[in-house]
Order: C-alpha cells, then structure tokens, then sequence
C-alpha cells in the first residue's frame, strides 16, 4: 500500500534553495517516489492552517518511504535545504487501498473517513 510524505515548507533563500531543488527529484525516483503536488495555488477551504509551499510525494509503501528518507542521497540533498527553508513534514500510510474511498460498498457498510 503506498505511503505518502506531505510537506509544508516555507523557503527563506530561493535562490540557494534551487540546489535542493535538483538533488531531491533523482533521490526521489531512485526510491520509487513520486510528485503528486509540488507547489502551486493552495486555498484553504477549513481552518486557520495558512501552508506556504506544499508538497506531496507518494511512495510504494511505508518502508520504501522510510529507506529513501534516511537514504545517503536525500540526506545530501536534504543538508542543503535545512539552511535555507523551515518545514514540517508528515508521513502517512492509508487506512484503505486506494480507490476504496470512492467505493459505494464502502459507504454503504457506514463506515467514515
């Protein structure tokens, strides 16, 4: 089952940030990730969270999430980012396969997200 890591990263240096910016993408796709969102319009439908620059990343499982986080080439790319951005970063593993969510047996069992 996938897992997914969601950041909210507020960059202070754009211009040393685009270092980070091309480190991450290989680092990424050796670890069998993916961009899902990766900048771009947020609008905030509910609460007071105010988010900068989200992204999302999907992996093919948890494990495969965790190697690639502690891996030798996100940790390289992630050393030139630390100084130049604040973020708060979260992983998480669905509770149902994907495409369940939207399934109507779903729904009908009462069951909520």
């Amino acid at each position: 089952m996938p897992a997914y890591l969601i950041v909210d990263c507020e960059v202070t240096d754009p211009e040393r940030y685009e270092v980070y910016k091309q480190l991450a993408p290989p680092a990424i796709a050796k670890y069998g990730g993916r961009y899902l969102v990766r900048g771009g319009a947020t609008t905030i439908l509910e609460g007071s969270w105010q988010p900068n620059r989200v992204v999302v990343l999907e992996f093919p499982d948890e494990e495969t999430a965790k190697r690639f986080y502690a891996s030798p080439e996100y940790s390289a790319a992630r050393a030139k980012r630390v100084a130049v951005s604040s973020r708060k970063l979260v992983r998480n593993s669905p509770l149902l396969h994907p495409g369940s969510f939207h399934n109507a047996s779903f729904w009908r069992a009462g069951s909520s997200a």
